[in-house]
């Protein structure tokens, strides 16, 4: 045992960081990144937070702890082991040599519990033959930092400590930090941030400190996250791959844990993007992952209608009805596209699927109004062309949001017409004029079978490469009886599109690239020109497994099931479009948000594809439509929730489908 009582060397300030170039994020592929929103801890692998890059415990988007380093016996703990535990949670593991006699074996185990709620809890373990007297000592300091500031490289120096009731104060203009020490320490040195104890450990004996952090008063909290909000029905997943539970329960847990609330409406709840650059308001993602998730229950959904339905913009105008929202870039072929549109044309169609899987009628017809203004702000934007323009008029005309709109008039006017609503026939008859030109004026024909354009330019040119968002031109969304609604492409131009999203172009072994690997801009890096985005592999998917392609469904299925258990089951939100091979690992994508909301759901949304499940509580039935080849074998669902009751379904390893729990009010058809 080292003699004496051992410090961390003084800690001044430290100079201040570099500026990283702009544009450029600091990578957080390898980071640890406990999310409970709006708390967040970010730490490298070592345990140790050195306010080093992101490391640190956050709050609303400001660092409250920037360093957290611990000694015992004078000695940094050698890593062993970190992992998460939950979504909320990370464990590490450190060991340390104590005792003079103890040869090349550790006697002293450190395991640190890390929570984005603001704890810490540190405990030392003794192996040791004979009892032990250890120091053990934490340096803490923090820059009181914005996480943008962070990201960009210049989150200024440490601010000086003041020693506060059982453990150290940091204040700045914009607010203070508090951490408090359970049990107190034996000593406290503010000019370096250092709390010190000293623990008589007997052999096999244990001592735990536990730090909390407090912000402006109050502690980190969990107010949209685990401990107060439990909108999720408790699924599981079970079957022949072992990957499928795992893969369930982590997804759910991720999707948890990005939960936020509408502080003036508490009782509504959505879906924060992703950690950690963006832990705000998303309203396109946020409709898209609420919509994948509706297996896990209506109340995520309606939620997420709720808050966006008070942004809506109800002005007179051209503007009237549209949900706003930034604009996204998406890659170098194309000007910026408009998340609000996608937003606009998504709100009818997540409210049309929510009450097929049993939104209350209340709830329904409380949101109708915004959808409708959706909708009548949709007809308005197409008045002069069979297509709506993204981002505005005289911009290009996307396939995607063609798709998009498409999607909503079928849905939309299947909603006004359940409500006696005027509209129906108005948008049905404007999706069979968007059919008919898209066909033909969407297809490029050349000596492969032809490809839809992924846009036309302002003045009719087509633009020819081969995109991943072509997916969306299968995801037609949901009807009465389980039925899919038409899509833009024919018969043939479908037949050729599945060929193409199951070709080596797009298919990339791990998933959906995002453009094609001969087109001149691929980047396997490029978040909209050559990597894998999880949400957009999802939704070929199920479009495909839809349209009855499964070998190609099956493919990238297997692809994403590869890359999650690469990534310990928790999806980021894009990752590098190499090819798989032999051995090899998808390769992460250094500034990707991990958890991502569109990813987690994602996982949701493939593994109800498997069982195919498409209820219609207004008419009390829900059928199963499976993939038939069972490309993972026996799968099965449980805790789910359909009609607001608990359902259960399995298909088997010939790929039928049966449904094994039910609310008693639905007839079942496979």
């Amino acid at each position: 045992m080292a003699a004496g009582r051992p410090t961390l060397p003084p800690t001044g300030p430290p100079p201040a960081p570099a500026r990283r170039p702009t544009g450029q994020l600091p990578p957080a592929h390898q980071a640890l990144i406990c999310v409970s929103l709006p708390g967040l801890a970010i730490s490298s692998d070592g345990g140790q937070l050195t306010a080093q890059g992101l490391e640190g415990f956050y709050r609303g988007g400001r660092r409250l702890l920037s360093r957290c380093r611990i000694r015992v016996a004078g000695r940094e703990p050698q890593p062993v082991q970190a992992r998460m535990v939950t979504a909320d949670r990370a464990r590490f593991v450190g060991t340390v040599r104590a005792s003079p006699d103890a040869g090349p074996d550790p006697d002293v185990v450190v395991e640190r519990f890390r929570h984005a709620d603001g704890t810490e809890r540190i405990t030392l373990h003794s192996s040791a033959s004979r009892p032990l007297r250890l120091p053990l000592e934490v340096s803490l300091g923090t820059d009181l930092a914005e996480l943008g500031a962070v990201a960009a490289g210049m989150p200024g120096r440490e601010l000086p400590a003041t020693v506060h009731d059982t453990g150290m104060r940091w204040s700045s203009p914009t607010g203070f930090t508090v951490v408090t020490a359970t049990p107190p320490p034996m000593d406290a040195l503010a000019s370096a941030g250092l709390l010190r104890w000293e623990f008589d450990l007997p052999p096999g004996g244990a001592h735990t400190v536990e730090l909390r952090i407090r912000a402006d008063g109050s502690g980190i909290g969990r107010a949209g996250g685990h401990s107060t909000v439990k909108p999720f029905a408790p699924a599981r997943a079970h079957g022949d791959d072992p990957r499928v539970a795992p893969l369930l329960g982590t997804c759910v847990d991720d999707l948890q844990a990005l939960l936020v609330r509408d502080p003036a409406h508490p009782l509504d709840i959505s879906l924060a993007a992703g950690a950690p650059w963006r832990c705000g308001p998303a309203p396109a993602e946020s409709l898209a992952a609420a919509r994948m998730a509706l297996p896990l229950g209506t109340r995520l959904a309606a939620g997420t209608l709720r808050a966006l339905a008070r942004t809506q913009l109800t002005e007179p105008g051209p503007e009237f009805g549209r949900i706003p929202g930034p604009l996204r870039n998406v890659g170098p072929q194309l000007p910026p596209s408009c998340t609000g549109i996608e937003a606009t044309l998504l709100f009818p169609v997540l409210l049309a699927e929510a009450r097929r899987w049993g939104l209350v009628e209340q709830e329904v017809t409380e949101l109708l109004p915004a959808a409708e203004r959706c909708l009548r702000w949709l007809r308005a934007a197409t008045r002069e062309g069979p297509y709506l323009p993204d981002p505005g008029p005289g911009g290009p005309v996307r396939c995607e949001t063609q798709a998009h709109a498409h999607r909503a008039a079928l849905l939309g006017a299947e909603l006004l017409d359940a409500y006696d609503r005027p509209g129906g026939a108005e948008l049905r008859q404007w999706a069979d004029g968007l059919r008919t030109h898209f066909r033909q004026d969407f297809w490029v024909e050349d000596r492969g079978g032809g490809r839809p354009a992924a846009a036309r330019t302002a003045d009719g040119r087509p633009l020819p490469h081969l995109s991943g968002s072509a997916a969306h031109l299968l995801d037609t969304g949901l009807l009465a009886a389980g039925a899919c609604a038409p899509g833009l492409l024919d018969k043939v131009q479908t037949e050729q599109l599945a060929r193409l999203l199951g070709g080596p172009g797009l298919d990339s072994g791990w998933g959906l690239r995002s453009l094609a690997v001969k087109e001149a801009s691929y980047n396997p890096f490029g978040h909209r020109a050559g990597a894998v985005r999880v949400h957009e592999t999802a939704v070929a998917v199920a479009g495909l497994a839809a349209a009855g392609y499964e070998k190609e469904a099956s493919s990238l299925l297997k692809g994403v099931l590869g890359a999650a258990e690469t990534f310990a089951y928790r999806l980021p939100e894009m990752y590098a479009g190499e090819q798989r091979i032999e051995g090899s690992a998808p390769l992460p994508h250094p500034a990707a948000c991990r958890p991502a909301a569109v990813a987690a759901a994602a996982g949701v949304h493939l593994l109800a594809t498997l069982v195919g499940i498409r209820p219609d509580v207004p008419a009390r039935t829900v059928t199963l439509s499976p993939l038939r080849s069972a490309p993972l074998g026996e799968v099965g669902l449980a805790g789910l929730r359909v009609a607001g009751h608990a359902f259960s379904a399995r298909v088997s390893r010939l790929g039928l489908a049966m449904v094994e729990e039910a609310a008693d009010v639905l007839q079942l058809g496979v």
